[in-house]
């Protein structure tokens, strides 16, 4: 294999996710989490496309939602902690729960964000983070949510919005698992990281070019 090859695979698995995520001291036991309680009056709704510290950004700019929380959904393995979920083993995607006024946007407008801010055709990737965890993923709790999630993949597809098959999983909400205080907020919170300043940060700014009309006024 050439090593100038070599060397831009190293240089991609740097920025991924992952790699720059800080570890907890002790890696064997859950590290606790301040769980967030939704206020009266809000709806919840959960997606996964990549990397949650992008996801998160994205929705926190978005009119009408009040808060968005990184986590874990889709898997099996109970109370996971981030490195367990990173090793693909325990079938959860990193996840964002999305919580959000339904007085002032819909859930319709969520699954267009969702869509609208990351590659839905790349299987088990998103940029340079790869493996099942960062797949994609719109959740569903009713029947008129997965209805709505699927008229908008038809959509898309008819329009041909995408060169290739949206590959997006439509799953059946069953729990999600908060992810540990250090990954909240983790792009607000840490703009120098060099993932964030070369991943997140494009993702989120290409998403606010885009979907002008969605996002907070300065005044929100």
């Amino acid at each position: 294999m050439p090593a100038a090859y070599l060397s831009l695979l190293a240089a991609f698995q740097l920025l991924s996710c992952s790699f720059s995520a800080p570890k907890p001291v002790d890696n064997t036991k859950p590290v606790a989490t301040s769980e967030y309680s939704v206020p009266q009056g809000h709806e919840v709704a959960y997606f996964a496309s990549g990397c949650f510290w992008c996801v998160e950004a994205v929705f926190e700019q978005v009119t009408g939602v009040h808060e968005a929380i990184s986590g874990y959904a889709g898997g099996t393995t109970k109370n996971p902690t981030y490195n367990q979920v990173v090793t693909g083993r325990t079938g959860h995607a990193e996840t964002t729960k999305v919580v959000y006024d339904k007085e002032v946007v819909s859930f319709e407008t969520l699954v267009t964000v969702f869509f609208g801010s990351h590659d839905p055709t790349t299987l088990n990737r998103q940029g340079p983070d790869r493996g099942t965890h960062y797949r994609s993923i719109a959740f569903y709790k009713t029947a008129e949510e997965k209805e709505v999630i699927e008229k908008s993949i038809q959509h898309l597809t008819i329009a041909k919005r995408y060169p290739d098959p949206i590959v997006t999983e439509v799953k059946k909400f069953e729990v999600f698992y908060q992810a540990e205080d250090y990954h909240q907020d983790y792009e607000k919170n840490n703009p120098n990281n060099p993932y964030i300043k070369a991943v997140s940060k494009p993702r989120v700014s290409a998403f606010l070019q885009n979907y002008p009309e969605l996002i907070k006024s300065d005044l929100e």
